[in-house]
């Protein structure tokens, strides 16, 4: 009988602890929005190569503790010679929650060198008859990156590896096929 109560006594207390743990808040997903494109859906021409080639507006919300800045990068990982880096921006400070369309980069921030070499937005251009996935992927850091100002995509990927929080991706297509 000692035993069958005490073995009650350990059950009752298991499922206490366990209705405080469903009880408790949920932690908040670090998330990056736009209204530009869904996720996973067709990027408009409006940000290509074909259009006015012009960087979406983003937002992001639940920002990782001890964020200290941001990056965030396009990059195609469908191009025929591996990642093709369409924007690198770098070093976002911490109290930035917001790129506006085509908006020039808050002070601070490093644009770094894309796959045409160039340190600005160049959208989504694949060639003709093709269609490939693009992938806007943000980064919560808990340091400024120490990169020359202009470093290209691979380096600025690279350099951040060790100071990563969290990170939350949007997934796009373009395709060329009727051009």
């Amino acid at each position: 009988m000692r035993r069958l109560s005490l073995l009650l006594i350990i059950i009752l207390n298991l499922a206490t602890f366990t209705a405080q743990a469903d009880d408790a808040p949920a932690a908040k997903t670090f998330t990056l929005n736009t209204n530009a494109f869904l996720d996973e859906g067709t990027l408009p021409v409006l940000y290509t190569c074909d259009g006015k080639d012009v960087s979406p507006e983003f937002d992001w919300t639940n920002v990782p503790a001890k964020t200290q800045t941001f990056a965030l990068i396009l990059v195609d990982p469908t191009a025929p010679g591996g990642d093709f880096y369409h924007w690198v921006v770098y070093n976002l400070p911490k109290t930035t929650s917001k790129l506006l369309e085509g908006d020039k980069l808050p002070a601070g921030a490093m644009a770094g060198k894309n796959g045409w070499n160039k340190a600005q937005y160049n959208g989504p251009c694949p060639p003709k008859g093709s269609a490939h996935t693009y992938i806007f992927t943000l980064y919560a850091l808990d340091s400024k990156l120490d990169v020359p100002a202009g470093a290209d995509g691979k380096t600025v990927v690279s350099a951040m590896q060790k100071h990563i929080l969290g990170k939350v991706s949007l997934t796009t297509v373009f395709s060329r096929w009727l051009q």
